[in-house]
């Protein structure tokens, strides 16, 4: 059974054709999908009963629930999605004017980060366009008040199934779509060329870097991707796009006391990104997880973290830090290891 999620109203139209139907039932179902959520066939009403049950035989809509749930002391909510024969772990993060969903791109990562819990899991599986936009359908239906916002930064390297997450924002950002704004979209990555010099020029969405350690070789220690992809190489290839506009850039930088919160790192932090538009997001390592991988990893405090905040802010790079969410249900940023699975 092929899931007609995911496809393009090209390939919607295609569909429809082929299953005896008119090319307008091609948009029809675009609408039924992407505006109004439906989940199976009969729900589509404007399409002849005769048609709906062509489309069924063989074909199916693709929607699926979570299968389990639970909710943080601070509101943050984890969903568990099976996905094939593999299970992925979606976070969404309330706050008073906004709704901003976490999803995840593969079933576990490769990048093996030593300081990721999720890249424990090591690969699993390439998510489709199917599979992750039924997360964000999924879940905008359960929410209070709608999605305002979506990030890219839950199990997997968007870059590393580039083909599958640019056909998702296709879909996502188009008027016969969803009909978001890329504007309301970021894209996380710890810098896969050639993957987000291809990201770069095909989408409008906003970029956000895994930095967390300026220095060559340090940060090889850590993300072994430094070692193939230098962010010194990173960045250069960022300054051939406008972040001055429209698009925003950040880098995302957890915090370690005395590995990466230094006065040497701060300096040669704003050696890196002098003169780049961007914006740098300070992070608290999670409690509890000091010892990962066989490294020591502990967490800044605070006093620190606001030195390293105004420093950079001082020397003109825009620094805030950000504040973690659901630590307490395995929710924050690296913390996705589909333990919902075993509850």
């Amino acid at each position: 059974m092929f899931p007609l999620l995911g496809k393009n109203i090209e390939e919607l139209q295609a569909v429809a054709v082929g299953a005896g139907l008119p090319r307008y039932t091609g948009k029809q179902l675009a609408e039924w999908l992407y505006r109004k959520r439906a989940e199976s066939f009969e729900e589509m009403t404007n399409i002849s009963i005769k048609g709906r049950q062509t489309l069924a035989n063989g074909l199916i809509t693709g929607r699926t629930k979570p299968v389990a749930a639970v909710e943080s002391e601070d509101g943050t909510r984890k969903f568990l999605f099976q996905v094939g024969k593999e299970y992925v772990e979606t976070v969404l993060i309330p706050e008073e004017e906004r709704n901003t969903l976490c999803i995840s791109t593969q079933a576990g990562c490769r990048m093996r980060c030593a300081f990721c819990m999720t890249g424990t899991l090591g690969f699993r599986k390439h998510l489709t366009a199917a599979e992750m936009l039924n997360q964000i359908l999924t879940i905008d239906g359960m929410t209070d008040g709608r999605l305002t916002n979506l990030v890219l930064m839950g199990e997997g390297e968007p870059m590393d199934n580039l083909d599958e997450v640019l056909h998702m924002l296709d879909v996502l950002t188009s008027d016969w779509g969803y009909g978001w704004s890329p504007k309301r979209i970021t894209v996380s990555s710890v810098g896969v060329m050639p993957g987000l010099a291809r990201f770069l020029q095909e989408s409008d969405c906003h970029v956000a870097i895994s930095l967390h350690n300026p220095f060559h070789e340090e940060r090889a220690a850590i993300m072994p991707t430094e070692k193939a992809y230098p962010i010194a190489e990173t960045v250069k290839e960022l300054r051939k796009y406008d972040f001055a506009h429209q698009r925003r850039l950040s880098f995302e930088y957890i915090c370690w006391g005395g590995m990466n919160d230094t006065p040497r790192h701060a300096n040669e932090l704003v050696r890196l990104l002098r003169g780049l538009p961007c914006r740098v997001n300070l992070i608290r390592f999670h409690e509890g997880a000091e010892q990962l991988n066989g490294q020591h990893f502990p967490s800044s405090d605070e006093k620190q973290m606001v030195w390293l905040r105004d420093y950079l802010t001082e020397k003109g790079i825009t620094t805030t830090i950000r504040r973690s969410r659901g630590e307490d249900i395995q929710a924050a940023c690296g913390m996705l290891v589909n333990a919902l699975k075993d509850k």
